[in-house]
């Protein structure tokens, strides 16, 4: 059997070791604080690190060092913009390197440790950032299972409780009352109001309408990159949208001028069926409200009357989870090993194997493998099409950033796996003519190419040599986000809303 012990994992990390690490915990609700405080230690430190969940955030943070006087650099998956002479860092959580001692570390959003695709990237960093001070900031729903595993290494920490800095209220009564009707929506929609739903389709219909009714809309989802999201912000933020539609993508790394909350639905779709927001999602969303220094008071409300109940249920309920053993990503050693031990050459033999390992591991443990999957579908995928990669190619390839369940990003990601394969140069994907226009039906079209961009970029940090026009990919990156900018606000939406379409089945 494949033995994996917690000081095999630990051996990945020996410069935190060394360092005497202190840990500080600021935890607590949105609107708190808590990573403004870390960022200023950040901000005094003579050299740092912050990790982020979010390019855009790490991009966010750059700017804030930068115009705060501190150099700093940023490193995605996608790319490197390096300040000569800079000592701090922004960076996607990632792209941690183990290997390089600073004196200050933030890990933000602790709480996407639970996050079943990437909460191993927060687990390498809690272990493994080399900071002699590391400030960890988000909810306090994961903080007993972090303090278990840094009290297992007998490396000290303080916590710190912060409270919301302006009220987050609930209001008495739903937008429509007993009975969802657009007429009483629009009745009531105003200024400085974000309407959150949770499909992309939601999104553009309830905005498209929104301008229809005379009111003027910022739109933000997950499939818009950081760019015309940070675009999309700045109009809300200026006040030239009055109207702000959006996912939970707002829930993190956006610091948007929202009065009140309005969710448009309490469920979302989990990848296997729709299932009700939990109390952490609620109140990241919720907490947007409010923002200090602009509102006194944030408010937050649901379409419907027999909604309020769960509102006011997730709001108020304790957010703590259980312990629970925190996720660690595999390596590519790992897997060679393993691979030479059962033995076999594909890649999706030894992740099934892992897999069934993971289930059996027991709750009591303190860490625990993570395999999901999507890193099974895109195994699959590189056996395939490439079965005679090394191991360590594969490994590298299955942790490339993929939207797998899409077919045109499934079949674009074939296509580089055979160029890594045969080692054939391979270029950046040709822009269509349409992008100097602004033909809203080729919005998804306009996504799905940035999507190729941002794993063309990831990869050619990766393999250089096969994929070449890593200096073409601002350029194709700029035309793009203009064109989905401007038809963003020309779109028509999808003529009714999930929620609409299921009251006419009733009717």
């Amino acid at each position: 059997m494949f033995d994996y012990e917690f000081q095999d994992y630990l051996s990945r990390f020996t410069l935190a070791r060394q360092l005497g690490r202190q840990h500080h915990f600021y935890v607590g609700p949105t609107n708190s604080g808590k990573t403004y405080h870390a960022l200023e230690s950040l901000r005094q430190a003579e050299s740092g690190v912050y990790l982020a969940p979010l390019r855009l955030l790490a991009m966010e943070v750059r700017d804030r060092l930068m115009q705060a006087g501190v150099s700093c650099n940023l490193v995605t998956g996608e790319e490197r913009i390096m300040v000569p002479g800079a000592r701090h860092t922004a960076s996607t959580i990632e792209m941690l390197r183990p290997e390089v001692a600073v004196d200050v570390a933030v890990i933000d959003e602790i709480q996407m440790l639970m996050d079943p695709d990437r909460g191993s990237a927060w687990t390498a960093a809690l272990v493994g950032v080399p900071a002699k001070q590391v400030f960890i900031c988000g909810a306090n729903s994961v903080t007993s299972s972090c303090t278990r595993v840094l009290d297992t290494l007998n490396e000290p920490y303080t916590l710190t409780h912060l409270q919301r800095m302006t009220p987050l209220l609930i209001e008495d009564h739903s937008v429509c009352g007993a009975r969802y009707h657009a007429a009483k929506l629009r009745k009531a929609l105003q200024a400085g109001d974000a309407i959150i739903a949770f499909s992309r389709k939601d999104v553009l219909t309830l905005a498209a309408r929104i301008r229809q009714w005379g009111l003027t809309v910022a739109t933000i989802y997950g499939a818009l990159s950081p760019e015309v999201r940070r675009g999309e912000s700045a109009r809300f933020a200026s006040g030239e949208a009055q109207i702000l539609v959006a996912t939970d993508a707002i829930g993190m790394g956006l610091n948007l001028p929202i009065r009140r909350v309005i969710f448009a639905n309490i469920h979302k779709f989990d990848g296997i069926a729709p299932r009700p927001l939990n109390a952490t999602e609620m109140r990241q969303i919720a907490g947007r409200a409010g923002r200090h220094g602009l509102y006194d008071t944030g408010y937050v409300t649901v379409l419907e009357d027999d909604e309020q109940w769960h509102l006011h249920a997730m709001l108020d309920a304790d957010d703590r989870v259980p312990l629970f053993a925190l996720p660690i990503a595999v390596g590519g050693g790992d897997i060679e090993a393993l691979s030479l031990r059962i033995p076999t050459w594909r890649l999706a033999e030894c992740v099934e194997y892992l897999h069934r390992q993971y289930q059996t591991q027991g709750a009591t443990q303190h860490l625990r493998w993570q395999i999901t999957a999507l890193q099974a579908q895109q195994a699959a995928i590189i056996d395939e099409v490439a079965p005679q990669l090394p191991m360590r190619d594969k490994v590298r390839l299955m942790c490339a950033p993929l939207a797998i369940q899409v077919p045109i990003a499934r079949d674009y990601f074939v296509q580089c796996v055979q160029a890594v394969a045969l080692q054939q140069a391979r270029p950046l994907p040709q822009l269509p003519e349409w992008l100097h226009g602004q033909q809203a039906q080729y919005l998804e079209q306009a996504e799905l190419i940035c999507q190729h961009l941002s794993l063309y970029s990831w990869l050619s940090y990766q393999y250089p040599r096969i994929f070449v026009d890593s200096a073409l990919i601002d350029d194709a990156r700029k035309k793009l986000n203009a064109f989905i900018g401007r038809a963003l606000r020309v779109q028509a939406g999808y003529g009714k809303t999930q929620r609409e379409v299921e009251l006419a089945q009733y009717r």
